[in-house]
Order: structure tokens, then sequence, then C-alpha cells
């Protein structure tokens, strides 16, 4: 029997919103909200968390600001449901694939040190590497694993153990992952890729690759609550997962991650070490407080420079420089992004360099998605603190004949903790001017146009849910891809899904945001 009473959600959850567990930083004398966004902006910054906690049913969050070379850090709930401890600015969560720009940077400091060339191919690094296309093996280089255009299939989850051969054994086996496109020709998210540039790292060190990332990153910038391995986390206070059932989180233990993931996503750390990681990305390579040297500026910004080949992962995207989204804006000025997503943790961390700002926001629900969202891909946060938005995106309805050539099925695959690689897929129809989802004859969701190619995700009811997917064309101008998610589906005919054995969550998780999210949601 549990020690804490029963309460339902809407009492627990304004509750919990009530206790703020860490106030706003000062610097120089001046209170962090008295920055250029103005006393307003943070009252309105707030007001959203509290209310988006209690609408998605979200129990703990913590978010940190910087703006202006000034800090903002807030908690805000619990860290369980069942076993409440206040959240606050060294709360630890799961930030998932926000690890990868960790591996970008230390990528970045062994290519300063003549360790590593960002265009050498993988083969001088790693001569035994191979993939299911010889001739891809042979000339993919490393900055295509940082870009995500490797082009083979990104989302494996294999789970090769907990040994230091892990991540050997892991890219061992890339070779059974189908090639979907060229090397760098085409964006298509893809974890399995990190995992080959963690690889990388090994090789021209000798050591593992958490050891490396520790050396080279996060014990020179003193980020002291960001660690890879559970048996390191004694002492600090761990955010538990929660689902969400009828409305209410239900909490979880909290679960180790395969070592196979530690490039793309296996990472914990604090919403203050997330905020001190942005200072530095801001910065000019040195540590913040005045330490020394870990990179030029040269360098941090070519890691935010010349993307790959642009597309959409819930927003639209230039493309990606060495494992950051760059992300357009209506008035120039380019977002620089990243994120993550683990079953039970999500998470959102975003920077304007030329505004000097940065948003970084942990949470600790499958409601996070959807408070994610409205900070993260929607304008809200954008505007009020470094004027600038999204690119606009306005749904329109098509007729019939426009929409016939999108009609269809769509698959895509993925591996298994068991090594097996699985397919799934959807079907896509026109109705009402729109494509609907159509899976087992239920409709549900679905996209709508706003431009050529591009559409916007609906939920149920039809209405926008804040991101943003593409259709990509082969050579003869026919629909052959649907990117949704970061992930590439293959048009097939409507006939080529029915038989396949599920669907694949990332597609599902999209039409409704608050759904489970399996490891696939790296993102």
């Amino acid at each position: 029997m549990s020690a804490h009473p029963q309460v339902n959600r809407r009492t627990f959850l304004r509750a919990a919103t009530g206790t703020v567990a860490a106030a706003a930083v000062t610097t120089a004398g001046r209170p962090a909200a008295a920055v250029a966004g103005g006393v307003a902006a943070f009252r309105e910054l707030d007001a959203r968390i509290r209310a988006g906690m209690e609408r998605y049913a979200v129990p703990g969050v913590a978010v940190g600001v910087l703006l202006d070379g000034k800090e903002f850090i807030r908690g805000y709930g619990v860290t369980d449901v069942d076993h409440p401890v206040p959240v606050d600015g060294d709360t630890v969560f799961r930030i998932a694939s926000t690890t990868k720009t960790f591996t970008g940077t230390a990528v970045m400091r062994l290519v300063e040190r003549g360790r590593l060339d960002l265009d050498a191919r993988v083969r001088r690094y790693l001569p035994d590497f191979t993939t299911s296309d010889p001739s891809v093996a042979a000339r993919v280089t490393l900055r295509q694993l940082l870009n995500h255009t490797a082009g083979w299939l990104g989302d494996d989850f294999e789970d090769t153990g907990l040994g230091d051969d892990a991540l050997a054994r892991y890219v061992a086996g890339i070779a059974r992952l189908p090639q979907l496109t060229p090397p760098g020709t085409v964006f298509a998210y893809n974890n399995a890729a990190l995992a080959v540039a963690g690889r990388v790292i090994e090789a021209v060190t000798g050591r593992a690759y958490e050891q490396v990332a520790r050396d080279l990153v996060i014990d020179p910038l003193r980020l002291s609550h960001t660690r890879f391995f559970a048996d390191e986390l004694a002492g600090f206070d761990v955010a538990a997962p929660h689902d969400v059932v009828d409305g209410t989180p239900v909490a979880s233990p909290f679960y180790d991650v395969p070592r196979s993931f530690s490039p793309f996503g296996r990472l914990v750390s604090s919403v203050r070490d997330q905020l001190r990681y942005a200072r530095f990305h801001l910065g000019d390579g040195r540590v913040p407080g005045g330490g020394r040297r870990l990179l030029t500026r040269r360098s941090l910004v070519a890691m935010r420079s010349h993307p790959g080949p642009g597309g959409t992962l819930f927003v639209e995207l230039e493309g990606m420089g060495v494992t950051w989204m760059l992300r357009p804006t209506a008035e120039g000025p380019r977002v620089v992004q990243h994120g993550g997503d683990l079953p039970g943790y999500h998470s959102g961390f975003l920077m304007v360099p030329r505004r000097g700002f940065a948003l970084t926001m942990l949470t600790n629900s499958e409601g996070g998605p959807s408070l994610l969202s409205e900070f993260f891909a929607d304008d809200w946060a954008l505007r009020r603190f470094a004027g600038v938005s999204n690119l606009p995106a306005v749904p329109r309805l098509l007729p019939a004949a426009a929409l016939a050539p999108y009609e269809g099925g769509y698959v895509s695959g993925e591996v298994g903790s068991d090594g097996v690689l699985v397919e799934g897929g959807f079907e896509l129809v026109a109705r009402d001017g729109r494509l609907v989802l159509a899976q087992g004859g239920v409709t549900g969701g679905g996209l709508a146009f706003y431009r050529r190619d591009h559409v916007l995700v609906l939920d149920g009811a039809g209405r926008p849910l804040g991101y943003r997917g593409d259709f990509l064309r082969g050579p003869e101008g026919r629909v052959t891809w649907l990117r949704l998610g970061g992930r590439l589906y293959r048009h097939v005919p409507a006939a080529d899904v029915a038989g396949l054995r599920r669907t694949p969550m990332s597609a599902r998780t999209l039409m409704t945001p608050t759904a489970a999210m399996p490891a696939r949601s790296f993102g």
C-alpha cells in the first residue's frame, strides 16, 4: 500500500505545479526575469508551463532560459507521483537524442586536434566497416554520419550488451540495414549513423566512447549532473518516467538504456547542466565562467553551419550541421535545435545564436510531446524571447485530383532490441481536401498541405498539431517517400500494407502525440 494518499489528477497537478523548486538566477545584481523579454514574458512562460502540465498530465518539468547572458532556471511539480520530490534545476531526466550533440562536440574537439577529418571516409578510421550496399561503406564520410545523410535505415535499436565492445558489435550489424538513399543526398534521421560516429571516436582514441565524451566534453564543462550510467546517479534526484492512463500520470521505474545507444541517446542530465551546455555553444569556445578553451569559435560556428540536404523533423529544416538541426525563420536568424524522446522522457533544446537566446525543457511524462510542441515547434517562445517565428504554414484544402498522387501505402522499418528487422506501414486516403491516415479499417488524424509536397500533421478532429512533414519525389517526378518525424516511409500500393505485421509507432504517435512512444521515438 502506498504511503501517499490518492488524489485526483486535477488536485494533484494544481498542487504540484504550485511547488516551484528553483527561482530565477541572478546575474550582476539583476534578476534573470529582468532581461530583454521583460518580467511579463517570464510570467507568461510560467503560466503556460503550469497550464500545460495540467492539460497534458505532466507531473514534472524543469525549464531553463538563457537570454542576453542571464539565466532563468525553474522546476515545476514532482519527480514521481507515487514518491513526490519537488523538481528543481538539478533534477536529472533522460535527455535521449540531445546526446547526439555531445557526440558532435567530442568529434569537433578531435578534429581540432587533427585526429579526425569531417570529410574523410569512415573507412579511414574503421577499415572493416561494411554496409548492405558495399559501395556506400567505401564512400560515406564522417560528416554524412553527423548530418543524417548516410542513407541507410536509421532506427536500429539492437541491444548488444553492456561490455566495452557494445558499440563495435552494434556497428558490425549495420551491414543488415537496407540502404534507402545514396549517401549525402537526402536527410533522414539516423540513430544508427551516430552510433558509427561513436565507434569512430573509440577507434581513434583507443578508449570507450562514454569515457572520451566525459573527458572531452562533460567534465571540462563541469556538467556535474550529466552521466551515461545508472550507477553514477547515486545522490541525485532522478525524475521517474510516467505513462498517461485515462488522463492521469502513472509512474514507472527508472529504466536503463542499452549501451549501444550511448552516442545517440543514453545521457541523463539536469536543466542547469543543459543551460550551461547552451552557454558554451553560444560562446567563444571557452568553458563558461572564464575557463579554458575547449574549441575555437570557428569550430562552434561550423557545427551550426554548412547544412546538408534539408527536409522536416517536426519543423522545417535547412538541414543538419554537425549534429545540430538548423531551422529557418521568417525573419532570417537561424534556430539551432535538438531534443530527445524516450518512453516517459521528452525534452527540447533550442538556441538562436544571433539573439543570444536558448531554451531547454525536460519532462517526465508521455504528455511531454504535447507540452513541448507549444514551446519548440510553435512560435510563442521564439517570438516572445527572440523576435523570430516559423516559416508560415496555413493548411488548405485540395481537390481529390491533386491529392491522388499521394494516396497509397507507406512503409518503413526498424530493428528491435533482439536485432530483428520488422516492417510496418499505413495507408493515406484523400478525404475532404486532406489526406487521412487509415489502419485496420479505422481512420483518424491526417495531413493537410500548406505548400507543394509539405504538410501539417492533424489530430483526429482535423486540428494542426504543430508538426510538419514532407513528400519526396523521384527522378520521374512521382511521389516516392513521405518524411514524417524525420523518417522515410516508402510509397507503395495500398495492398502492400495489408500483410505487414504492425504499423510503425512513429507515424501513429505523430497522429496522436500523447500516445506511448517506443525506442524509435529518438528525435
